[in-house]
């Protein structure tokens, strides 16, 4: 399939389905070790102040990444670069099974991140390969599958480990991204881009295009807000739930699937966004953020506590999903010769306060527990309300 033939032509549904499968696999690997940090940490003896760079690393390798590898998608052929990032990725989980010890894992960890970024180049795909009034759609369609991996890691995770052990979750990842690398080199379409710079000078425009694009920065300073609360929330939160409800891993899983209605949030985004709706759903993005956060100090000490937890996780996931289509989308109709260095940019910002976000959640929760962590979380997309409201008032 010729890709520039393609563009502006509707996405094919087989294709679209391929995108997300293979999204939701590889992003997956990113949140694994997220609900067992506690089972790793005692088993490789990390400490608990430590206990949450297990993620910090895996996202600041991501977000470097980002940086470094998605921008040679203007430059090579893309699906030999996702396949090539790809065996980073299997390289890294392997490692973290024959050589389980705590150094290892820290740097495996890393390099699940690097490798992850093979995501951030399959998702433009879909813009690619649809037209201007379809991209929306489609964009939100395959990030719903990428979406649902994030969501669906964190339990998966929890369910295999209380039935076998941790090991087993990185040795099932490690299957399915050779699976992943089978069909996406019989079915993906090629991707050959026309290069108009060197690597050398194409790292050097990024910094041209987030200082020159005021839609770049605002989207990425945005979503970043939102990702460290997210990321702040889940981190903690497994420790938060052992500690306050005794749950076992198999809670924490369950507890873990409510975050996978928050999904739903991205197509429904996407559609909303192809109609208008992008600047208003932007600000009631941040308004639900914080207000996830708030919920979970109400009826604390009731039987309802359990509950307003899990709505309070499908509002921040909500709030998180849908704002990343809203920015997504807006990114992606800037061009498409740009658009891999565009799609890096964002998506490092965004996850370099993930890493934040995991970071000092971590270490709040181990210092002063949930009431001043979570006061910490509410106050992310409270800032990004604030930053957004200098943009209502320079439309105004």
């Amino acid at each position: 399939m010729n890709i520039k033939s393609q563009e502006n032509q509707k996405i094919p549904q087989w294709l679209m389905l391929m995108l997300a499968i293979a999204c939701g696999v590889i992003v997956a690997n990113l949140y694994f070790a997220q609900p067992l940090i506690g089972p790793i940490s005692l088993a490789l003896g990390i400490s608990p102040q430590l206990s949450g760079m297990i993620v910090t690393l895996t996202q600041i390798g991501y977000g470097l990444g980002l940086l470094f590898i998605v921008p040679l998608s203007d430059l090579i052929e893309n699906r030999k670069l996702i396949l090539s990032v790809l065996v980073i990725l299997l390289l890294a989980l392997l490692a973290l099974v024959v050589i389980p010890t705590a150094s290892i894992f820290f740097i495996a960890s890393f390099f699940i991140g690097i490798g992850a970024v093979a995501v951030q180049i399959l998702v433009p795909y879909a813009a690619y390969l649809s037209s201007d009034e379809q991209r929306g759609r489609a964009v939100g369609n395959v990030m719903s599958g990428l979406l649902f991996g994030i969501m669906l890691a964190r339990p998966v995770a929890s369910f295999i480990t209380a039935a076998w052990d941790w090991n087993a979750v990185f040795i099932l990842a490690a299957v399915l991204i050779v699976l992943i690398m089978v069909m996406l080199r019989k079915y993906l379409p090629e991707r050959k881009p026309v290069p108009t710079m060197k690597y050398g000078q194409l790292i050097k425009s990024l910094w041209g295009l987030f200082t020159t694009i005021s839609i770049l920065r605002r989207r990425a300073i945005y979503q970043a807000f939102l990702f460290s609360a997210f990321s702040l929330f889940w981190t903690v939160m497994p420790l938060w739930l052992v500690d306050a409800f005794a749950l076992s891993q198999n809670g924490i899983a369950l507890f873990s699937l409510a975050g996978v209605a928050g999904a739903l949030a991205a197509p429904i985004a996407g559609r909303l966004a192809d109609r208008g709706w992008t600047r208003c759903l932007t600000g009631a993005a941040f308004i639900l953020g914080s207000f996830a956060f708030l919920l979970t100090h109400f009826l604390q000490d009731t039987v309802f506590a359990l509950p307003i937890l899990v709505v309070a996780a499908i509002v921040l996931d909500m709030a998180v999903s849908g704002n990343l289509i809203l920015g997504q989308r807006a990114i992606y109709s800037l061009g498409s010769e740009i658009r891999g260095r565009l799609n890096g940019i964002f998506m490092a910002i965004f996850f370099l306060g993930g890493a934040v976000g995991s970071a000092i959640g971590g270490w709040s929760y181990a210092q002063y527990g949930w009431f001043f962590t979570s006061i910490i979380g509410l106050s992310m997309p409270l800032a990004a309300f604030v930053y957004y409201l200098t943009e209502q008032k320079n439309k105004a």
